[in-house]
């Protein structure tokens, strides 16, 4: 089985209009995605984002379940936080993760965007077999810029419903999701 690593990505982004900004980081997503990552067995988790404030928040939440009470009192998360990171940029990312060269990067997207699309189930096959570790990237926001989407190597399938054409879901919940449908139990 291919190692998997995680990225959350905070900047480049789109908002509403489509122009270009940098979204904030929340408290919820570094803990749901940090435990959804470990669930699913993902290497670690990174959150990209540029503002040094931003990653020092982290830092100080990570810091509150390593070593606060919070650490002593739900070990749990202490240990699903362990495996978080920040970087400033992408391709901090990818040093961090041996270079670019020795990933494959592969993209999540609400919209299909034109793009080559990789079914779950092909994904599921490909990260049970041999080959370079996998860094999954979630976008915030309205999602990642088209640019990012063009650099990586897969983008997986959008996840939806035939109960609903509504597709809004939180990053918390695309995540768990695509962990399931990439390494759940079958």
């Amino acid at each position: 089985m291919r190692t998997l690593h995680v990225a959350l990505v905070h900047y480049p982004i789109l908002d509403a209009q489509g122009a270009i900004v940098t979204t904030a980081i929340t408290n919820l997503d570094i803990h749901d995605i940090a435990r959804s990552s470990l669930s699913f067995g993902c290497a670690s988790y990174s959150l990209v984002h540029p503002v040094a404030a931003q990653r020092e928040l982290v830092e100080r939440i990570q810091g509150h379940w390593r070593d606060g009470a919070s650490g002593k009192r739900i070990p749990d998360r202490k240990t699903a936080l362990e495996i978080v990171r920040t970087v400033p940029t992408l391709d901090d990312l990818h040093a961090s993760l041996g270079g670019r060269e020795g990933i494959e990067l592969w993209a999540t997207s609400a919209r299909r965007e034109g793009l080559a699309i990789t079914t779950y189930a092909e994904g599921r096959a490909l990260i049970e077999g041999e080959g370079k570790p996998v860094c999954l990237l979630f976008g915030t926001g309205w999602g990642m810029p088209r640019s990012i989407l063009d650099g990586c190597d897969r983008l997986l399938e959008p996840i939806g419903s035939a109960a609903s054409t509504y597709n809004h879901l939180s990053v918390r919940a695309a995540a768990a999701i695509t962990f399931d449908r990439l390494r759940g139990d079958r």
